[in-house]
């Protein structure tokens, strides 16, 4: 069984971006093509700090997260060539859509006097990246189990060319895009 979020976006997305912009195929229509979430953690944290992350990663999205290593060493940040200093998860297919339909639904309405997120924070190339900076939002997270305060970058990747028709999808599909003024 597809997404409900999919579903949506097949019945309702599709067919007003089709008349909003004018596409004469249906392969022109801006999709979701990923979803990644990241979790970084300070290097001069105890090793437990990671996986911690790591735990908490897998309740939020039902994937195993990938360990970010470092590329380089870097003295000043006590950081050596190697050292894990983060995880994160691609979503694609289903698990994105379940993924984006409990973050807009459930998850971000739980931040406190959340009014929206900022319609400015597109790449120029048609993706959306936010931060998050309390796992404890998620419903999936047991307040009671928590040790330290995690935050986490969500990055949304669109097949849209442009900020704009990117702006479009996102909004169609539910995102909370603040009211400009």
């Amino acid at each position: 069984m597809k997404a409900r979020l999919y579903q949506k976006y097949v019945d309702e997305v599709v067919p007003a971006l089709k008349a909003q912009r004018q596409y004469t195929n249906v392969h022109q229509v801006p999709r979701i093509q990923k979803i990644v979430v990241n979790m970084g953690v300070p290097a001069s944290l105890e090793k437990s700090a990671l996986d911690d992350a790591a735990k908490d990663l897998t309740m939020i999205t039902g994937r195993k997260p990938a360990i970010s290593k470092s590329r380089h060493s870097i003295a000043n940040f006590k950081l050596r060539e190697g050292q894990a200093i983060g995880c994160h998860v691609t979503l694609r297919r289903d698990a994105m859509y379940e993924f984006f339909d409990r973050l807009v639904s459930v998850t971000l309405p739980r931040i406190r006097d959340f009014r929206g997120l900022s319609a400015r924070k597109f790449d120029g190339r048609g993706n959306y990246t936010f931060g998050i900076a309390d796992q404890t939002i998620f419903p999936e997270i047991e307040l009671d189990k928590i040790k330290r305060q995690q935050g986490m970058d969500v990055t949304i990747v669109t097949s849209a060319p442009t900020d704009a028709e990117a702006r479009d999808l996102l909004r169609l599909l539910g995102f909370p895009f603040a009211e400009s003024k």
